[in-house]
């Protein structure tokens, strides 16, 4: 018995300088991480939205036919973007954005894919704690040709967004949606 013991015990050793390197190699490559800038720090401002999921019934739509959006907010490209996705009333309409600095406009800009076809570019400053976007859409969108939005964190932890957009070459209120955060709250795509 306390051969096949010491045996086993033997075996493992063996099994602790490979375990050892595996841990040292991930460690480094944790601390690597670490030690790296987790956000360019022009995209500090999304902080709050990463790693989360918030959920917004839209503010005008019909008791009978509520919309909703569930939107979902990540770090991307080693810290040097932001990616959202959201998708509306679980998958009915969608799209996802890349936010990043453009060092060469001094700004940050981004680009909106949408399940509709269309997409939108644009770029967003963040002026006393809000979030300003103004996009350009190409593609179908039913006439609309650009989308201005303020967005904002209220004191009870909502992001509020508010939306208008030029459709015929007139300003129209768009939408407003007050998001909580909703951990169980999945973001589809059909």
């Amino acid at each position: 018995m306390k051969k096949v013991l010491a045996y086993e015990f033997m075996r493992n050793l063996n099994f602790v300088p490979v375990l050892a390197a595996v841990l040292l190699s991930s460690s480094s490559a944790f601390a690597a991480e670490t030690n790296a800038p987790a956000l360019d720090p022009h995209l500090e401002p999304f902080r709050p939205l990463l790693n989360k999921t918030w959920r917004g019934p839209f503010k005008n739509a019909k008791p009978d036919k509520p919309v909703v959006d569930v939107m979902r907010w990540e770090r991307a490209l080693n810290g040097k973007a932001i990616r959202s996705l959201h998708s509306i009333n679980e998958g009915s309409y969608g799209g996802e954005t890349l936010y990043r600095w453009d060092a060469e406009k001094q700004v940050v800009t981004f680009h909106y894919f949408t399940t509709a076809g269309f997409m939108t570019t644009g770029t967003i400053r963040f002026v006393n704690g809000k979030f300003i976007t103004h996009e350009t859409v190409s593609g179908n969108s039913g006439n609309v040709s650009e989308v201005k939005a303020i967005s904002e964190f209220q004191p009870d932890g909502a992001f509020v967004v508010k939306t208008e957009h030029l459709k015929d070459g007139k300003w129209e209120a768009g939408r407003e949606t007050v998001y909580r955060e909703d951990p169980t709250a999945k973001v589809l795509f059909r």
